[in-house]
């Protein structure tokens, strides 16, 4: 690599996509604890009815800033990290009914009786089975490019380059990296991405967030397989990316299907990462859904 990254601002690479911002101010951090473990969010504040935004596994609250900066006018938007990512602690708990538990406490927390959940993959998931435990707190729940029948191997090289992520010197090498598994990546996208799910430390190194340990995919797959199930009660939303190996469209068309107040949006442009590939289009596409 010629230089060093430059690592774009959140608004200046929120616009680059395409989005159109309404308020650049940044959000308020949240903390909060369940059962002896911090837990951490971003509230960015705005009219409307209240949205939870859960990330997948391996992200954090983060890969929500460019949705945030383009809805925080139409719904008060909160990004949690789930634990074990992002600025929440790690723990030895990472059960799906655990974490929607967590979510659950961030709405008491808030002083929210009711809540409007968006969730992708991992967060899809928990999303779900926070409608499913708590039915009278949840309005309408979307899931961002999750379904029974997902094919999580086709992530398996990029979970394989996270899993392998440690202490570097520069967060160039961390790019550098990122850049040969996925040579097709926006850069200055991949560069804002890493710069969330690093942090500094006393010696200089930079060292990821997140919990290294490998989470319990037989478990997740299980709950995933559980979905339709959850999804009874509530108008739901499916949004599928349109390039996306994970989630095929049959397999999308399928789950929308059998759920009895179910659509299906699919985001051109877009893989699994739909909220980073084209966040433009998702904020359209969740404006409508959120504020029916």
């Amino acid at each position: 690599m010629n230089g060093r990254t430059m690592i774009p601002s959140m608004t200046a690479q929120a616009a680059s996509t395409g989005v159109r911002i309404h308020d650049a101010a940044p959000p308020s951090e949240i903390f909060y604890s369940r059962a002896g473990c911090r837990l951490h969010g971003f509230d960015w504040g705005g009219p409307g009815p209240a949205v939870f935004l859960l990330h997948g596994g391996g992200l954090s609250a983060h890969t929500w800033d460019f949705v945030c900066l383009g809805l925080r006018d139409a719904a008060r938007l909160v990004a949690l990290d789930l634990r074990g990512h992002g600025d929440s602690d790690w723990s030895d708990d990472y059960r799906i009914g655990t974490m929607a538990e967590d979510i659950a406490a961030a709405a008491d927390h808030l002083a929210l009786d009711r809540v409007r959940l968006v969730g992708m993959s991992l967060g899809g998931v928990v999303a779900a089975h926070v409608a499913d435990a708590y039915p009278g707190r949840v309005e309408r729940l979307a899931l961002i490019d999750v379904a029974p029948g997902v094919d999580f191997e086709s992530t398996g090289r990029m979970r394989a380059f996270m899993a392998g992520l440690g202490p570097v010197a520069e967060l160039d090498a961390v790019v550098d990296a990122a850049m040969r598994v996925n040579p097709r990546a926006d850069r200055a996208s991949v560069a804002y991405r890493m710069s969330t799910l690093f942090r500094r430390v006393p010696n200089g190194d930079w060292v990821p967030k997140g919990d290294p340990r490998p989470p319990d995919f037989p478990a997740i797959l299980a709950a995933i397989e559980r979905l339709p199930a959850r999804l009874t009660g509530l108008p739901v939303l499916l949004v599928r990316g349109g390039r996306s190996r994970v989630l095929s469209q049959s397999t999308a068309e399928r789950l929308v299907g059998n759920v009895p107040d179910g659509e299906l949006v699919v985001v051109p442009d877009a893989g699994h990462n739909v909220q980073e590939d084209n966040p433009a289009a998702l904020i359209a596409a969740l404006r409508a859904f959120l504020t029916r």
